[in-house]
C-alpha cells in the first residue's frame, strides 16, 4: 500500500505542478524517478519530523499542495503541535502518510506502534482521516487529494493485503457498502475490513446475515451511511485496528448520540494498553482479538444478547495501575 500511494504522489505530481514531495529519513529508492525528473519538487529531510512539517506549511502557504511521508508513530505523536498549529489552525492542503498505522510495525515494539494516530489526527480541527482498505482503493483515493482544501492524514497498512474494496469510487466522506446491511453489520476502516467479510462468511453458516461497510473515511465521517445501516440491522459492530478511545468506534456513537438513536453497538479494537510482546502484525491482531473467527464469535454473542459482550483481557500487554 505503501508503494502504491507513493506512486501516486509521483503521478499526481505529472498532472499538477503544485505537488511536492518531502520525506524524512525514507533510506535509498523511495520515488526515485521523481527525484531526478523533478528535483526542484522532492524533498529528503533528515529525522527532523517537527521541521518538516514547517517546511509543509511554507510550501503550501506558497501554493504548493505537500504529500509528507514518514512512519505513522512519528508523523503523529512527535510533531503534534506542528501538525496542529500549522496544519489544522491555518486549514492548509498538507497531506499527512503515515507508513504502517496500527501494528504493521509489530517486531519494532510499542515505540513503533501507531495504536492512537487517528485518535490524534481526529481531534485536530479541520483534519481529515483516510484509511484506505487496500492497494487498490489507495489509488482511487489519491485521485481525491488533489482538490480537498483542507490538511489530510492517511493511514497507510503494510501492503499485499487482500483486494477487497470491489472498485468502488472513492469519495472523502462517503463510505461504501460491500454487503448489505443484516441482523449484524461491520463498519470497519483499513485493513480490518477485509476481517470483517470474513467473519460475515463466518456468521452466514450460523444462519446470521451480516452487512459489511467500508468507512475509508474516519473524518468527516458518513453519518448518513451509520443512521442508515442502524436502521436496518439489529446490532452494529465496529471493528479497527486501532484503540477504542477516540477511534472508528467512537465516531459512529457519536453520529448515534446525536441523532438520538438507541442502537446496540459492539465496538472491537485494541485494548487501552501499550504492548510488551512483539511479532507480527497478524499475530498479534489474532492475540488481541481481531481475527475473524473472533470478530464472528463475539458479534453472534452480541447479537444474542448484551449481557454476553464483555471485551475479555487480550494477552500481552501491559495492564497500568491505577486509582
Amino acid at each position: 500500500m505503501r508503494k502504491t500511494c507513493l506512486n501516486m504522489v509521483y503521478e499526481l505530481a505529472k498532472r499538477d505542478e503544485r505537488v511536492v514531495f518531502v520525506g524524512s529519513d525514507l533510506g535509498p529508492g523511495v520515488l526515485d524517478e521523481m527525484k531526478h525528473e523533478m528535483p526542484d519538487r522532492f524533498y529528503m529531510e533528515g529525522v527532523a519530523e517537527q521541521n518538516i512539517i514547517g517546511m509543509a506549511a511554507g510550501l503550501a502557504f506558497e501554493g504548493f499542495i505537500p504529500y509528507v511521508n514518514t512512519i505513522a508513530t512519528f508523523i503523529t505523536r512527535r510533531c503534534y503541535e506542528q501538525v496542529a498549529i500549522d496544519a489544522g489552525l491555518h486549514n492548509l492542503p498538507i497531506r499527512l502518510i503515515g507508513n504502517g498505522g496500527g501494528l504493521v510495525y509489530a517486531p519494532l515494539g510499542p515505540t513503533h506502534l501507531a495504536i492512537e494516530d487517528m485518535a490524534l489526527m481526529r481531534s485536530i480541527p479541520n483534519m481529515c482521516v483516510v484509511s484506505p482498505t487496500d492497494a487498490d482503493e489507495m489509488t482511487r483515493f489519491m485521485d481525491e487529494t488533489l482538490d480537498w482544501p483542507s490538511p489530510i492524514y492517511i493511514r497507510l497498512g503494510k501492503g499485499g493485503d487482500p483486494i477487497v474494496s470491489d472498485g468502488q469510487p472513492v469519495k472523502i466522506g462517503r463510505a461504501n457498502l460491500l454487503r448489505a446491511p443484516g441482523d449484524v453489520t461491520f463498519i470497519s476502516t483499513g485493513v480490518a475490513v477485509g476481517r470483517c467479510l470474513d467473519a460475515a462468511d463466518l456468521l452466514a453458516r450460523q444462519g446470521i446475515t451480516a452487512g459489511v461497510l467500508n468507512m475509508h473515511t474516519v473524518k468527516p465521517l458518513d453519518a448518513e451511511a451509520v443512521l442508515s445501516m442502524a436502521a436496518q440491522s439489529s446490532i452494529l459492530v465496529t471493528v479497527e485496528e486501532h484503540v477504542l478511545i477516540n477511534g472508528l468506534g467512537s465516531a459512529v456513537l457519536e453520529v448515534l448520540g446525536d441523532a438520538g438513536k438507541m442502537t446496540r453497538v459492539l465496538r472491537l479494537g485494541l485494548p487501552d494498553s501499550f504492548s510488551c510482546t512483539y511479532g507480527s502484525q497478524n499475530s498479534m491482531m489474532s492475540d488481541l482479538g481481531l481475527a475473524p473467527e473472533e470478530i464472528a464469535r463475539r458479534a453472534a454473542e452480541a447479537l444474542r444478547g448484551p449481557d454476553q459482550t464483555t471485551q475479555p483481557d487480550a494477552p500481552g500487554l501491559q495492564r497500568n495501575a491505577g486509582n
